[in-house]
């Protein structure tokens, strides 16, 4: 398997209050991780700033808009509950979308089998009007929709482990059947949705997990609810919105996942997408705040991708 990292200096540089989970050591630690002699066959390569236009694959203009006027030429802006902007904010989620644009190019062009992007502020959470949990620009949408656009693509599954709901990426395909949604998340917790119930135009697929639950009902889930339909779905694509927040250590839910359990998930998607998207599998950092339980998660994560 050939896997590409996407990463930029940039992502260091959106910056948010002291104490805040979703903060640079994030990235800082997993570099630390991908010190390790396994990973000297990854294939590392900057990721660019994207033109504004791509925001628009999934936004409106006045959504760009809306964020681009809370980035502050000084100091940090809180412009929602939980999200704050810095003055590189801008530059860094663009350079986000940039690295999720590359990486369909990379696994079209046939420059590799799968991508991971290590970038901050995540995605998941930005609805198609809304930014919000952190996230100003949902990557995981704009990456579907330009697959769509520039690559002829006609089935795209996303799916979303993040232990919080990936409501924003539900909210954009709600309707739309040529992109499958599947999310595992604790419910309850932030953002409130993912009930079983939300199932959009039957391309949505929910998998809540109550608190204090661990492996055994996360793999149960997938097993049951997600690979089925994944399975049936036939993807061209794969995008994962790997967060690992539902890592046992992290400070934000209650579920009691372990790095193992990130692998094995992979290893389940990389099989449909052998079948189905000749290997084509994109992943994109979301959260994680522990930030040993992001280390070990997410470098268990690439070194799967990497391994096959």
């Amino acid at each position: 398997m050939t896997t590409i990292l996407f990463e930029n200096p940039i992502f260091l540089e959106h910056k948010t209050p002291e104490g805040h989970p979703e903060r640079p050591d994030r990235l800082r630690a997993l570099n630390l991780a991908l010190e390790h002699e396994r990973f000297q066959p990854l294939v590392r390569r900057e990721a660019q700033k994207a033109n504004e236009d791509f925001v628009l694959l999934a936004h409106p203009e006045s959504h760009l808009r809306s964020v681009m006027a809370e980035i502050p030429e000084e100091g940090i802006n809180q412009f929602e509950a939980d999200t704050y902007a810095s003055p590189a904010s801008l530059q860094a989620a663009l350079t986000g979308v940039g690295g999720a644009i590359a990486a369909v190019d990379a696994v079209f062009a046939g420059e590799a089998d799968n991508v991971f992007v290590a970038s901050r502020p995540p995605g998941h959470h930005a609805e198609k009007t809304k930014a919000m949990g952190f996230c100003f620009f949902n990557n995981a949408a704009i990456a579907a929709r330009h697959a769509q656009r520039a690559h002829g693509v006609e089935r795209i599954a996303i799916i979303d482990w993040d232990v919080h709901h990936g409501n924003g990426t539900q909210d954009i395909f709600f309707d739309d059947p040529s992109v499958l949604f599947c999310s595992t998340h604790q419910m309850p917790l932030y953002p409130g949705t993912g009930a079983k119930d939300e199932t959009g135009a039957g391309n949505i697929v929910n998998a809540p997990l109550s608190p204090e639950t661990g492996s055994d009902h996360f793999r149960e889930a997938f097993r049951s609810r997600v690979l089925p339909r994944v399975t049936d779905f036939r993807p061209d694509l794969i995008i994962i919105s790997a967060g690992f927040d539902a890592h046992h250590r992290d400070p934000l839910a209650q579920l009691h996942l372990v790095a193992d359990d990130f692998d094995w998930a992979t290893a389940k998607l990389m099989e449909v997408a052998e079948r189905s998207a000749s290997n084509r599998v994109v992943s994109l950092l979301e959260g994680g705040y522990d930030l040993q339980g992001l280390a070990e998660s997410a470098a268990t994560h690439i070194h799967r991708l990497m391994r096959g």
